[in-house]
């Protein structure tokens, strides 16, 4: 990813410095496992731990040039680092990796730094939701105008709109600690898997002190399955963020200008038009979504290795998964900060209510008309006659609202009281049930209006 949609504590995580940092942390863990079993003195254990702690907390850019240098020269990343590790270590080297493979190495890290990043998101979506909820209160009784097929349907609350987001994040949020938890695996089993060379109770030791489970049949890999479910998890909460953009970029259009992004004071929206106030956040996030979920088809990908294992995955991975990660990480932060200083304007959402004429209303005086008798069939025709008689001259001399072409239809007239009809006209019926609504979303219904 590149820096401009780079956040530093999530960029760190993918950094040669703390990649090398659990590397040596897990073939450090696995010889005091072997100490602890009988298989490596105890004191050269001690030695590589204390050894390569030192080394690593002094790694500079000479160290990493080094390890550049051993590498072009093995071609192997993993030798590079055992090489380097072993001249900081000196003899007790040949204790590091004992009966262990590179994949052991690499697989167990990659979980570690997916567990790091996955913290990181945690915790943005912990930020989004809270942003979220703080609006949905705000505007928990700001009416508005719903929409079905980009095309006034009936009132609703601005809030009751925000909740919906809340409750997709909040499932968000599961999916990923459960996406947590099942790509959280360790392996240390050897070549192909089979323990051959390594006492068995290495692998748990390791793990249980890296926050890991072991993997049940590593093969010589993790199984790619847990991966590609990891990388769909990213995907959804990636679709989630881009339907929230979606819905504040059409708000902002002109015609519409019910909410918009906090234009800043010295922001300038265009180079050519001074009056332009451009969804640039929210076209940004919808551009990041679309960056995340092309991790997904390539993830799944990677779940067919050949036999026990092969390295089809390894260049898929080294790019997604900083990539995805790194992306999804700013484009959350970006989203909770967004949704924060969102500008809304009730004021225009109850004039976009009554644009049409009142037609919004027809569904409650097709109600109204049944509850007094009348067929649904005979009162779906009158409504909708009415209501195209509304919405074909709107605008026009003769235009007439459609309250008004209701009180003159001889159809209506003396089936239903006036009052009745400018009930059936009323946003505020469209908010009686806000409180069990939010119950179900939030658990409270907030404080009353």
């Amino acid at each position: 990813m590149v820096p401009r949609y780079t956040r530093p504590v999530m960029a760190a995580i993918w950094s040669p410095e703390n990649r090398y940092r659990i590397w040596f942390e897990i073939e450090a863990l696995a010889c005091e496992a072997m100490a602890e079993y009988g298989d490596v003195p105890k004191e050269a254990a001690k030695i590589v731990r204390e050894k390569g702690d030192a080394a690593l907390a002094a790694f500079s850019d000479a160290d990493l040039a080094r390890i550049d240098e051993i590498e072009a020269e093995t071609r192997h990343d993993v030798i590079a680092f055992l090489t380097w590790l072993a001249e900081k270590v000196g003899p007790e080297s040949r204790f590091v990796h004992l009966g262990m493979t590179s994949s052991d190495i690499l697989d167990t890290c990659l979980a570690v730094q997916l567990v790091q990043a996955t913290d990181l998101l945690l915790k943005d979506l912990d930020d989004v939701l809270a942003a979220l909820r703080a609006r949905a209160f705000e505007h928990k009784h700001t009416l508005t105008i719903g929409r079905s097929h980009a095309i006034h349907a009936e009132p609703t609350s601005f809030g009751l709109k925000l909740a919906g987001h809340y409750a997709e994040f909040a499932r968000n949020k599961a999916r990923l600690e459960a996406a947590r938890a099942e790509i959280a695996t360790c392996a240390i089993s050897g070549a192909v898997g089979t323990y051959a060379h390594l006492d068995i109770r290495v692998e748990s030791f390791v793990a249980e002190r890296l926050g890991l489970k072991p993997e049940p049949v590593s093969t010589q890999v993790i199984p790619r399955d847990r991966h590609a479910a990891y990388f769909c998890t990213l995907a959804v909460i990636a679709s989630g963020i881009e339907r929230l953009a979606i819905e504040v970029r059409h708000l902002q259009r002109s015609e519409v200008r019910e909410a918009e992004e906090f234009f800043h004071p010295g922001q300038k929206g265009s180079s050519a038009m001074p009056h332009k106030r451009n969804p640039v956040l929210t076209e940004n996030l919808t551009g990041l979504a679309r960056l995340v979920r092309s991790a997904a088809i390539p993830a799944l990908e990677n779940v067919a290795l050949w036999h026990e294992r092969d390295i089809s995955h390894s260049s898929v991975e080294r790019n997604i998964c900083p990539d995805a990660t790194i992306g999804l990480d700013f484009a959350l932060a970006r989203l909770s900060g967004m949704i924060s200083k969102l500008v809304v304007y009730p004021e225009r959402m109850a004039a976009n209510i009554e644009s049409l004429g009142g037609v919004v209303h027809s569904g409650e005086v097709l109600l109204a008309l049944a509850r007094a008798g009348m067929s649904r069939e005979d009162a779906y025709r009158i409504v909708q006659k009415n209501a195209m008689a509304t919405w074909t001259k709107l605008g026009t001399p003769e235009g007439k609202t459609f309250r008004e072409n209701l009180a003159i239809d001889p159809e209506i007239s003396g089936r239903i009281p006036a009052d009745v009809l400018d009930a059936a006209m009323d946003s505020r019926q469209h908010l009686k049930a806000i409180d069990a609504l939010y119950e179900k979303v939030f658990g409270e219904a907030g404080p009353a209006q």
